[in-house]
């Protein structure tokens, strides 16, 4: 039984060792490459520590690159938790993120190491390029480990405005690329090319990272740039033989929206999406092009290590269904709890998704106070210390029993007296044929629904009346209506909706 990703890696080194692993902007590198720049990078790392006695987080400040997976898989090598940045991220944020965590180093390139003066102590910002450079003695750290201690830390938006950064296993990481390679629709060959779309600071890329050290696939780093435009994108797609992706829905959406397959169509073997909810119309566009694709919708926050549903596509649905996130993948149980944490085992009864299972998180680093209200107690199982992860997000079974989620619980909102689903709401109108993509928020302030949309004209009030009169009750209609150019995006490639409060408020402002 493997206990360490490196492991996985190692496995792959002895068979492939001359095959390019990854491709990014600027070059290509093979499993040996990889493997021996890695290994220096360890023995810099534990050169640089007076005394090893834990794994440790280490910072890693650099672009999207083959540089940045080195580094990963050098801080591994050490023994240590790599933690990925966005260099592009306010400086604010990023300190906040540093003071949090408290890395013992941050890697990064002398472009980047400006951006960390005054936040980080200078003499504990590493540059790859002195990291790389060759050894005499290779030395590395991660045999020492065992299948429970951290791998990485990825850190998600936190309430209070401070980062959360979640802390993931070797075990947690081992048990979701062994399902994945345990499904055979969505299991990748050694032939396929996996197009990375995800940041790494987004927990999406796990598996396009982990695909590649397990299994040997090659991994293409695509340009952030070429998804603002999506002919670029498909051109750069078929240049670089990608058939394999897994990107959120707002990218494929914008591909679909564009109609940007109907000149090009890449040679795409499976199409996994994951993140938010999946507009079917969109999805039904892309299977139009591809209907001998396999597509699955995957589902699952950061705290349970990607994804802990599936739903490998196998019938037709109309422009106004909602897709399903389907059944626990494998190891992992989803718990649909009531408001009295009951379990429900009936149909389209609403509750809140709860997890279970290897897949868990090790929490958030520095904050058990918050860790211990977000992994509870099972309450349907209170005879032995077991943890489950609150998810927060809310769903139900369809009559197929397969699981549909409607949204956040914070996007739950009480409005005139009567309990409402944002979700509902946008699920309701994405099929509206003249909108390409929306989003629905709530002003609070004003006891509003706000409806953003892109579309080609403006839609009056009464088109959206119009749509939604058989779908809705009048008091889940929106009150104010506001178009907008392109829907923001934030990092990660998902709409804003910080951005659209920000903007609502301003068009009140402006009155």
């Amino acid at each position: 039984m493997k206990i360490n990703v490196l492991e996985y890696l190692k496995q792959t080194l002895y068979t492939m060792a001359d095959k390019i692993a990854i491709i990014d902007r600027k070059e290509e590198i093979t499993f040996g490459d990889f493997y021996n720049l890695a290994q220096n990078i360890s023995t810099h790392l534990i050169d640089n520590f007076p005394e090893y006695k834990m794994p440790t987080p280490i910072a890693i400040a650099l672009p999207k690159s083959i540089e940045s997976l080195i580094c990963f898989a050098g801080v591994l090598f050490s023994g240590n938790i790599y933690m990925p940045l966005d260099i592009k991220s306010p400086k604010e944020r990023l300190e906040s993120i540093l003071k949090n965590i408290q890395p013992h180093f941050v890697i990064t390139d002398k472009e980047n190491k400006e951006k960390l003066k005054d936040i980080f102590e200078d003499e504990k910002i590493l540059l790859i390029d002195d990291l790389i450079k060759d050894t005499k003695e290779i030395k590395t750290n991660y045999e020492n480990l065992i299948d429970t201690d951290p791998a990485y830390i990825i850190n998600t938006s936190g309430s209070t405005g401070t980062p959360k950064g979640v802390v993931v296993s070797h075990r947690s990481i081992i048990d979701y690329i062994e399902w994945i390679l345990s499904e055979e629709k969505i299991r990748p060959s050694n032939s396929d090319v996996i197009g990375n779309q995800s940041p790494f600071y987004f927990d999406n890329s796990v598996l396009d990272i982990y695909l590649c050290f397990f299994t040997g696939v090659t991994l293409v780093l695509i340009p952030e740039e070429k998804f603002l435009f999506p002919k670029e994108l498909l051109e750069y797609i078929d240049e670089k033989k990608i058939n394999y992706i897994f990107w959120v829905p707002t990218l494929l959406s914008n591909v679909a929206k564009n109609k940007a397959l109907e000149n090009l169509l890449p040679k795409l073997d499976k199409i996994l999406f994951a993140g938010e909810i999946m507009p079917t119309r969109d999805l039904n566009y892309w299977i139009k092009k591809y209907p001998n694709a396999t597509f699955a919708n995957l589902y699952g926050p950061t705290e349970i290590t990607v994804d802990c549903t599936f739903y490998v596509l196998n019938r037709n649905f109309r422009d106004d269904e909602i897709l399903p996130i389907g059944k626990s993948c494998r190891n992992t149980q989803i718990l649909l709890l009531d408001e009295n944490n009951k379990l429900i085992n009936v149909a389209y009864q609403t509750g809140e998704i709860c997890v279970r299972g290897s897949s868990l998180s090790l929490g958030y680093y520095n904050d058990i106070e918050k860790t211990n209200q977000s992994f509870i107690q099972n309450p349907i199982q209170p005879h032995y210390n077991e943890k489950i992860y609150k998810t927060g997000d809310i769903g139900y079974y369809n009559e197929n029993f397969e699981l549909i989620t409607t949204g956040r619980k914070d996007y739950q909102i009480k409005h005139n007296g009567y309990r409402i689903e944002l979700g509902e709401i946008e699920t309701a109108l994405r099929d509206l044929e003249n909108i390409q993509a929306l989003c629905v928020i709530y002003d609070t302030k004003d006891s509003e629904i706000v409806l953003f949309y892109e579309s080609e004209k403006e839609l009056s009030k009464a088109d959206i009346f119009t749509h939604l009169k058989n779908k809705l009750p009048k008091y889940m209609y929106p009150q104010k209506l506001l178009r907008v150019q392109s829907m923001p995006l934030n990092p990660n490639g998902k709409i804003d909706r910080i951005a659209l409060k920000d903007m609502n408020f301003k068009t009140k402002e402006e009155k």
